[in-house]
């Protein structure tokens, strides 16, 4: 019977000693994962103050952004200060998207969403595992009219996709310093126009045989306004469509 105890005791204690050591690896792993996120982020507006102010901008500057899925791009461009044609600022590699061309349509699909997306302040996810993170408010109303699911779409760090946008460390480092900047300069929120690739008209008369081509015919309208314009268009949805004017 005394053995018995003590064989409990022994496991028991060994039990705990490993839950104790996996706390603090975690503990360790996550304050690291803290400390290097920080730095990083002070890195990186360090970067782009010097920049952005080589083309007459500034952090705080409001932004816009446009991804592109077939060339792996996410652009980012930038108010001019008197209010005329928005500017282009840096295009950074998308190092990793999940699915193929095409809209995400459900929950567990692993396809990274497109369509027209409104960010604001409280969609930055400082503390994200992916390193840094902002989700894209997928589903939108747009996505819930047509019965779309799904959630946690995310444009992030760590270069690994499951249904997001994942960039390198040091790329969301700096989309997400002039994202925050600029929400906290007074931006309400900030577009990200998310395309399967560049709609040229080329391009879309090459995929006419494509069950998404008349979504991507009205992303086009959205696509060409800001090509012609140089301001983000106004955005609505309306019978299950895009309008953009």
């Amino acid at each position: 019977m005394a053995g018995n105890k003590s064989k409990f005791w022994l496991r028991a204690v060994a039990a705990i000693s490993v839950c104790l050591l996996s706390l603090t690896v975690w503990f360790i792993t996550d304050w690291r994962s803290d400390r290097n996120r920080v730095a990083g982020l002070q890195q990186a507006r360090e970067r782009l103050s010097s920049e952005l102010a080589a083309q007459g901008f500034s952090l705080g500057t409001p932004v816009f952004m446009r991804i592109f899925k077939q060339s792996h791009e996410l652009e980012v461009w930038l108010r001019s200060a008197d209010g005329g044609r928005w500017r282009h600022f840096k295009t950074y590699k998308i190092c990793n998207y999940s699915g193929t061309l095409g809209p995400k349509l459900k929950e567990g699909d692993r396809q990274s969403p497109e369509g027209l997306y409104s960010v604001g302040l409280g969609q930055l996810h400082p503390g994200s595992r992916y390193h840094l993170a902002f989700n894209l408010g997928f589903p939108n109303a747009y996505d819930r009219a047509l019965g779309r699911t799904g959630s946690f779409l995310m444009v992030h760090g760590d270069c690994v996709s499951i249904g997001c946008y994942a960039m390198t460390d040091a790329g969301i480092e700096e989309i997400y310093a002039l994202a925050e900047a600029a929400l906290e300069n007074g931006q309400d929120s900030f577009w990200v126009h998310a395309f399967p690739a560049r709609l040229t008209d080329a391009w879309i008369d090459a995929k006419v045989a494509s069950p998404w081509i008349h979504f991507w015919r009205d992303l086009k309208v959205c696509y060409d306004r800001f090509e012609h314009e140089g301001r983000p268009p106004n955005v609505e949805i309306a019978e299950k469509r895009y309008r953009c004017a």
